[in-house]
Formats: C-alpha cells, sequence, structure tokens
C-alpha cells in the first residue's frame, strides 16, 4: 500500500527567501508606531521589548520594528524611537536579540517624518505642532506647504536633501549593527519620502520634482545608498501609500513604476498601505480594502508586495498568498489584538504546531482536545 502523501502547507505558512534571509512564513507584523518613548531620547526600552518580542513568540514571521526616524528632527512626535547614536543601537540590540530567538526575522522601518513632524503624540492627549518653546522643532518638506492644521514647513535645499539620504544611510548601518534582520523605507503615510513623491505636495520645479523621475529622485537615491550601505546579502524593503485617494495626487500607477526603478536600484520587497497625504480624504475603508492597491503594485511593477488593513482573518489572509494577490499578509491591529495571531491562524488552518515557543507547548490545542 502506498503511501499517502502529506497535505501541502497553507500558502500563509510556507517559507519565503528574500536574498540571504529566510522567513518562516507570511503573517507579518507592520511597524506600530507606539510614541511610548517617555525620556524622549529616542532610545526603545522594556515596552518596545515586551510588544515586539510578543509577536515573535506569538508564532510572527517577520516583525518590523515602528517608524524609527534616522535623525531627531524625523521624529513624528519627540516620544519616538531613534537609530541617529549608538544607545539607540545598544537598545534595540536587546530587542532584536529576542525577537530572533524565538524564530522571527527582525525588521526596522527607518522614517522621517518631513511636515508632519514635531506634532503632540496621541499618548499625551494633545493635537497639533508641539510648539517650539515647548519642545518642538522646525519642520522640512519638498516644498513649504503645511499638512491641514500643523505648522509650515520649510522647504529643503539641495544641502538638506543629500543630509537626509546621508542620514538614511548612516541609520541603515545602525540597524544591522542592532542586529535587524532588514529595513524597510518609509515612503508611505504622507511622511517625508512621500511628500516628495506626490504632486499635490511637491511643488518644486528643479532636480527632485517636476515630472515623475524627479519626484522620486529622493526615494530612489535613498534605496541606493542604503543597499550600498548594508551590501548584498540583507534586503531591503519599500513602504508605499499606493494612492492619496484625491484626484491628481500619486496613484497606484506611479507607485508600480517608481517600485520597478526602487527594485532596479536595489529594493527588494513593496509593502502597500494607502494614504496618509490629504486630511480628511475619502477613504472606503473595510475588509482587505487595500489589498488590491498592493495586487496593482505587485502585477503592474512585477515586483513582491504584501497587502495590509483590515485583513483580520486566516483564511482571507491564506486566499490573498494562495492566489497571488500578495507574497505575504501584514496583521497590524489583529496583532495588536492577540499577539498570539499567528499561532491562531497556524490551527485554524491546519499548519502544524511547530512554531510554538517551548515554554508554552502544554497549552497547543492538539493536546487540549482541540480547544484554542
Amino acid at each position: 500500500m502506498s503511501a499517502t502523501a502529506p497535505e501541502p502547507a497553507p500558502a500563509l505558512f510556507t517559507p519565503l527567501t528574500i536574498r540571504a534571509l529566510t522567513i518562516r512564513n507570511r503573517v507579518w507584523v507592520p511597524p506600530l508606531c507606539q510614541y511610548s518613548v517617555t525620556a524622549r531620547d529616542g532610545v526603545p526600552h522594556d515596552w518596545h521589548l515586551v510588544h515586539l518580542g510578543s509577536m515573535a513568540a506569538g508564532g510572527a514571521g517577520l516583525v518590523i520594528a515602528e517608524a524609527t526616524a534616522v535623525s531627531p528632527e524625523g521624529r513624528i512626535s519627540d516620544y519616538d524611537t531613534g537609530l541617529w547614536n549608538d544607545e539607540q543601537v545598544v537598545a534595540w540590540s536587546r530587542v532584536t536579540r529576542f525577537i530572533r530567538s524565538q524564530g522571527a526575522a527582525a525588521g526596522i522601518q527607518l522614517a522621517h517624518a518631513g511636515r508632519k513632524a514635531s506634532v503632540w503624540p496621541e499618548t499625551v492627549g494633545k493635537r497639533g505642532s508641539q510648539p517650539l518653546d515647548e519642545g518642538g522643532w522646525t519642520t522640512f518638506s519638498a516644498s513649504a506647504q503645511a499638512f491641514h492644521g500643523l505648522r509650515e514647513p520649510v522647504a529643503l535645499d539641495e544641502a538638506g536633501i543629500r543630509r537626509v539620504i546621508a542620514d538614511f544611510r548612516a541609520a541603515a548601518r545602525r540597524a544591522i549593527d542592532a542586529g535587524f534582520d532588514l529595513v524597510e523605507v518609509h515612503a508611505a503615510h504622507g511622511y517625508l519620502v512621500h511628500q516628495f513623491l506626490s504632486p499635490l505636495s511637491n511643488l518644486r520645479d528643479d532636480a527632485w520634482g517636476g515630472d515623475l523621475e524627479g519626484r522620486a529622485r529622493l526615494l530612489l537615491e535613498i534605496v541606493r545608498e542604503v543597499r550600498a550601505e548594508i551590501g548584498e546579502d540583507v534586503p531591503v524593503f519599500v513602504r508605499f501609500s499606493a494612492t492619496d485617494w484625491v484626484d491628481g495626487g500619486w496613484d497606484e500607477a506611479q507607485t508600480a513604476t517608481v517600485a520597478r526603478w526602487c527594485q532596479d536600484a536595489g529594493a527588494d520587497f513593496f509593502d502597500v498601505s494607502t494614504g496618509g497625504l490629504v486630511a480628511h480624504a475619502d477613504i472606503p475603508v473595510g475588509p482587505g480594502y487595500q489589498a488590491g492597491h498592493a495586487e496593482y503594485v505587485g502585477e503592474h511593477g512585477e515586483v513582491a508586495v504584501s497587502a495590509v488593513g483590515r485583513i483580520t482573518n486566516a483564511e482571507h489572509a491564506d486566499e490573498l498568498v494562495a492566489s497571488g494577490a500578495a507574497d505575504a499578509v501584514m496583521f497590524g491591529k489583529a496583532m495588536m489584538r492577540d499577539p498570539h495571531f499567528a499561532l491562531r491562524a497556524a490551527h485554524q488552518l491546519g499548519a502544524g504546531s511547530d512554531m510554538w515557543p517551548v515554554q508554552y507547548l502544554r497549552a497547543r490545542p492538539e493536546v487540549n482536545d482541540g480547544e484554542w
């Protein structure tokens, strides 16, 4: 009697190799701002270890740390994490050691907030720009055009743009020194790189504005510099907002084109979200509402992509990967509600239990009458 072939693993729980990194599954954690650095020095602490570590222990394949500023003035708020000095490298090293010890890959999103910097964090109960005499700072953007309700930024000059590019490169080196397996360049949600990409916020008439090639120049130079700094083995991700949700703004066709250019410049994977540049845009939020944008960018840009946004159940996520609509799925709020979401999803899809921490093996459903 011939042996029965084992059932193939659900698509969501197959490994994915990018350059020299193999990620154990396609259940990933996106950057989730915590606004928790109460010392205001950019140094992550116990909260960040537990927040990110619990999701790694909970079975996620990749855990990406929150938007982390490449310079002090690049922070959204002064409660943000940073990677501009060695003290921050040491603190992040503690976090990455634990994430990796649980079998997950550790990533970090490198960011500059641009005109959306120097704001009060949601955790302190205030809104708007943080006044200069209360710890705020001058903000910068592609053009001297304020985001809704915030302080007007200063348009970056050539030297300022070059400094931003150098800051991204230096932060990428520190990320590797801190033990991260990959870096992600934040080009989404209305922050500095997105401000250069969108014709709604980039009104320049020099080499850093105008046509698509000019508006994409900052991002492409950052990607090239990051790749040159970290070598050929480490994956580089880019997070895009695929649309501004406003006529005449940034859209998925431009995203697909620039993603392909980024891939030629050294990027490997594209984390596709939407929005953030324009206040009060009419966004049709619903289950998986951004997944179609990821599929479009992947297909038309011929690049690997992840989907994100109101994807909250295992079956939906598995179908996105199995169908080729996305190569992985980011679970944000679902992971915040349940850091063991990946273990639950594996159980629901029949993917086995090899991701369970040894300390929790006795809690597996299969040794508890199948109950979660």
